[in-house]
């Protein structure tokens, strides 16, 4: 499969200084395009720092009849939201000045902001703690259990550093890398002050997408998913991680769209772990043979560094702290999610110019 990049300069300006910023720029941008266009925003309840309303918006783009549609999501954790903006607001650019455009028969959807609240607050999950890309469970069952998390969840709160990382260790060296990491990050819903807490109801972010694949009819379409992410994996690399059952249909589709790149949690090669709720399912759902979901991770910092900072956040904000302190920390959070290196913006602004191109150019 052939595809062209668009041969224009990197612009790390288009990444944010913060959510609101972030919307108003992509609404400007999005009012610019030569295409059919139709926008629709989302509320979410709550209100940004300085008071501001918060919504998730959506655009189709495109040929309403389009047989084929890209569908480009930011913000599913809301601070990754930050590198989100950046590739959408760019694409949406090159749109608007022609150096690219839309195969016949095919559309564009970007949702931007999917997690508002997170993002505007500069963290990973919504108002209630709840982690989206944990939520899409069915509520009505007994929820998924994580004995390993539930084991952990003392040491993880311990305000003694030196022994927190030995429990940490003595779970790790009993049970193995892959269980720690699950443990600590494949999903739970029991422990609201926890990280990648599920929730017990479908969250602000999951009724948005079900309200969409509904517009939209989008069942009915060939789709290339990318949801895109930061903050796991190698510095600036964007890894296309592929959730479906290895011997599927979606990972087959994948395949022959991005090659050989494409990783699977269920096999070992990627850097993520197999994990319980995750947005991927509503779309794997509603997807034919020729449809696929993959998620776009660009790598930040290590794991354990990863590990550390969620676990701060939510010890921040599981008591009584003051706003400086929180401050502080949203900092550290935004340079693990969104480093402030010039460098790393232009490989994530590279590498999902390629992952979307090849989307497109194979739909």
């Amino acid at each position: 499969m052939s595809y062209r990049l668009p041969l224009v300069p990197l612009n790390t300006e288009v990444f944010p200084d913060g959510y609101a910023a972030a919307r108003q720029r992509w609404l400007a941008l999005l009012a610019g395009l030569p295409f059919n266009i139709d926008h629709r925003s989302f509320h979410c309840p709550g209100a940004g720092p300085e008071g501001e309303p918060l919504f998730t918006d959506s655009a189709w783009i495109g040929p309403e009849d389009a047989e084929s549609v890209v569908v480009l999501i930011g913000g599913t954790h809301g601070i990754e939201g930050y590198a989100g903006s950046a590739i959408q607001s760019e694409h949406l650019l090159m749109l608007a000045e022609g150096h690219i455009g839309l195969p016949e028969g095919a559309a564009l959807l970007i949702i931007h902001a999917l997690t508002p609240w997170g993002y505007a607050w500069r963290r990973r999950c919504d108002a209630d703690g709840v982690d989206l890309n944990r939520n899409f469970v069915d509520f009505t069952e007994p929820l998924p259990a994580n004995d390993g998390y539930t084991e952990l969840r003392e040491a993880l709160f311990l305000d003694d550093a030196e022994q927190r990382q030995r429990l940490l260790a003595d779970f790790e060296r009993r049970h193995g890398r892959i269980a720690f990491e699950k443990a600590v990050s494949a999903g739970q819903y029991h422990d609201p002050k926890g990280a990648c807490y599920g929730g017990s109801q479908p969250s602000h972010g999951r009724q948005v997408i079900e309200q969409v694949i509904e517009i939209y009819a989008l069942c009915q379409r060939d789709l290339a998913v990318i949801d895109l992410h930061t903050g796991l994996g190698a510095y600036g690399y964007g890894e296309v991680i592929c959730d479906h059952e290895p011997d599927s249909a979606g990972t087959q589709a994948a395949l022959s769209l991005y090659g050989d790149s494409v990783t699977l949690p269920l096999l070992g090669t990627s850097s993520s772990v197999p994990k319980t709720g995750l947005l991927d399912y509503a779309w794997h759902k509603i997807m034919n043979e020729r449809s696929c979901y993959i998620t776009l991770e660009f790598g930040s910092y290590s794991t354990d560094r990863l590990f550390e900072v969620l676990r701060r956040d939510h010890r921040l904000w599981a008591e009584p702290v003051s706003i400086e302190l929180r401050r502080q920390h949203s900092l550290a959070m935004l340079q693990h999610f969104c480093p402030a290196d010039r460098a790393w913006r232009e490989m994530v602004l590279f590498r999902a110019r390629q992952v979307i191109a090849q989307a497109l150019a194979g739909l």
